[in-house]
Formats: C-alpha cells, sequence, structure tokens
C-alpha cells in the first residue's frame, strides 16, 4: 500500500502523524511510505531520518496525489480539500461533529474517513487517550498561567502561599482528561472538584486520590453552585463522534469570579461551555463576560516531541492492520477498525455523528 504522511498546517501545529521507527516498521511490511519533506521537523525527525527508513521525502501535491492511505495528525484543513482524491482513505484526528463543511467534503468526494478519537476497543478509546492524557494535564498548567494579572485573570497565584488559600478549580468530567487534569490539579495544591455524570468513576476517582478531590454528580445544580467561587473552569466532557453537551451557558458565567479561567478540552467536538469557540497556540484566549477564555483545538500540539511518540506508539499497530489487510478487509473484518469509521462510500457511518447531523445512517 502507498501510505502518505503529510505536513500538518493547522497554526502552531507541530506534530507528525508518523515517526521514522514507524515508517521503518510499514517498509519491513512492503509498503510504500511518501512523507512530506519538512513533516518531522516541528517534532525533532528530520527528513534524514525519514531517508534512512527508506521513506521517500516528496512534495505535498505528490503525497496527496499517490497515496491510497492519508495519515495524519488534526483534521484536513479548507486548504488540503481540493487534494484529497476521490476514493481516497484518511486516518487522523476528525472531529466532524462541528465541522459540517469538512464532513461535506469527506461525503461528496467518497472518502473512506477513519477517525482516531472514535475508534474503541474494549470499551475503550486507545488513539484519543494519549492526547487526553497530555490535553488532561496541560490543562491545570495552562489555567495557572492564565490567571496572572497580566492577562485580565484574577492574579491569583493558584498553589496558594504560606497563609493564603490555593485556587480552586472544578473540572467537567471525570475521563481521561478530567483524571489527569486533577491529578495535576492535586499535585499543585489547589481545591479541586470533579463533577460527572457516572457516580462510579467519581468513586473510582475518590479511591485514586484517597479523597483528596470533591466529587459530585452532574447536575444542573451542581455545576452552577461550584463554578461561582472556581478559579479555573476545566471542560472536559466527551461524546465519541457526536457534539459535546452545552453544560454552562453564558449566563452562567455572570455568577463566576472575574478574572476565573476556562479550559474547554472538550473544543474539538464543539465545546461544552457556550461560549467557547477555537483558539490557536499564537493567540489562545479570549474574554468573555470577565471570564478568560483559554480554548486551544490542539493543545497537545504545543509539546510536538512528547505528543507525536506518544500518538504514534498509539497508532502504528492500527496503521499496519489498515496496510496489510487493506482498507476493505478491514474495516469489514476488525471490529476496532469499524467503530474508527465515519464516512464511507458518500455516507455518514458513525451513529452519534449523523444524529448530531439529522441524518440517519
Amino acid at each position: 500500500m502507498i501510505i502518505g504522511v503529510p505536513k500538518e498546517i493547522k497554526k502552531e501545529e507541530y506534530r507528525v502523524a508518523m515517526t521514522p521507527e514507524g515508517a521503518a516498521e510499514l517498509k519491513k511490511d512492503g509498503h510504500t511510505i511518501l512523507v512530506e519533506t519538512g513533516a518531522g521537523e516541528g517534532s525533532g525527525f528530520p527528513d534524514s531520518e525519514y531517508l534512512e527508513a527508506d521513506a521517500d521525502a516528496v512534495d505535498r501535491e505528490m503525497v496527496f496525489k499517490k497515496s491510497e492511505l492519508i495519515i495524519k495528525v488534526k483534521e484536513p484543513l479548507p486548504a488540503e480539500y481540493d487534494l484529497l482524491k476521490e476514493g481516497q482513505a484518511i486516518f487522523t484526528y476528525l472531529h466532524l461533529a462541528p465541522n459540517r463543511e469538512l464532513t461535506g467534503v469527506l461525503l461528496k468526494k467518497k472518502i473512506t474517513g477513519l477517525a482516531y478519537e472514535t475508534l474503541q476497543k474494549n470499551s475503550a478509546l486507545p488513539l484519543l487517550s494519549p492526547m487526553s492524557e497530555i490535553a488532561g494535564r496541560m490543562a491545570p498548567l495552562m489555567g495557572a498561567y492564565f490567571l496572572q494579572k497580566i492577562y485580565r485573570g484574577a492574579g491569583v497565584l493558584a498553589t496558594g502561599a504560606v497563609g493564603v488559600k490555593p485556587a480552586k478549580a472544578v473540572i467537567l468530567g471525570a475521563g481521561v482528561v478530567g483524571t489527569n487534569a486533577a491529578q495535576v490539579c492535586i499535585g499543585l495544591g489547589l481545591d479541586t472538584v470533579v463533577i460527572n455524570k457516572g457516580v462510579e468513576r467519581l468513586q473510582k476517582l475518590d479511591e485514586m486520590f484517597m479523597g483528596r478531590v470533591k466529587t459530585l454528580p452532574l447536575t444542573s445544580h451542581n455545576i452552577s453552585e461550584e463554578i461561582k467561587d472556581a478559579d479555573i473552569l476545566i471542560g472536559a466532557i466527551l461524546v465519541p463522534g457526536g457534539r459535546t453537551p452545552v453544560l454552562v451557558t453564558k449566563e452562567m458565567l455572570k455568577t463566576m469570579k472575574k478574572g476565573a479561567v476556562i479550559i474547554d478540552v472538550s473544543v474539538d467536538q464543539g465545546g461544552c461551555i457556550e461560549t467557547s469557540r477555537p483558539t490557536t497556540h499564537d493567540n489562545p484566549i479570549y474574554e468573555v463576560e470577565g471570564i478568560i477564555h483559554y480554548c486551544v483545538a490542539n493543545m497537545p500540539g504545543a509539546y510536538p516531541r512528547t505528543s507525536t511518540l506518544a500518538l504514534t506508539n498509539a497508532t502504528l499497530p492500527y496503521i499496519k492492520l489498515l496496510a496489510n489487510m487493506g482498507i476493505e478487509k478491514a474495516i469489514k473484518e476488525d471490529s476496532a477498525i469499524k467503530t474508527a469509521l465515519n464516512t464511507y462510500e458518500g455516507k455518514i457511518t458513525n451513529k452519534a455523528l449523523a444524529e448530531t447531523m439529522g441524518l440517519g445512517i
């Protein structure tokens, strides 16, 4: 199979979808790897390392023109739509729920759209987890940073000081993002509250952190009460393939302390804060109702070396499976690959996505 690895063009995105080691593994299986010149530089992988792995360094147009399977980190952007070839397969973080335009392009071109974020195995999300872990650990750090007065934050030192209470963090969601965010919050000494729909998960967090986290069931009342005195609010809700429900409305922001910071990690899927909109690393924050919003849609891209290695460790086995079995056979016979499938032959194949788009499967 001919596998293409283009350079990411999203603003301040330095990750790459395949390492030289991964290229070498696929080459051993007899596949051709086309890597766009400079694709790995942001993650510390120069072209020379790909060439040593017997991959081919080619221009952008060649990657898209020749490849049967395109491997990316982030969803195709408008500048890449025309490069996508009819009937091609793409394997990446698609996040189609809030992106009708891209969904339409994939359907029109009959692209086989395979999404990292919906791939499930043993009820887990193995390709989303590595980046969720990093984003979760980043969230409290970003919140603490933007509490600085120079960013119009509340001027609260998150860790507190002798005789001064630490900041309060409220985390919506107790999945991978929420759990890792809680771990860092505790490490920083923050007063930490986790609100989650499933009580079972809250029990696990209580055991894991030995009672150092306050846990509450997800209700409008609990959210409304807890965010009133929160310094940092972290949105960590996920609906695989579907749009994230809005849990905090614009009206609710008026009850929060001025200068508090919202980190909406779920912004990729629309966000769980009504006032969230995607931002970039070079312009990460904006203010609504006196509340600072950090809604960078590719948070792990700030630490590309760590993120690339964590991501590609997880994706390579599935890329090998697709390449060795063939796209069609893998879709039909492998249960995990089936769950990754979002679009196929001009149709939406993911139930949550179809419901978000108001369509049936």
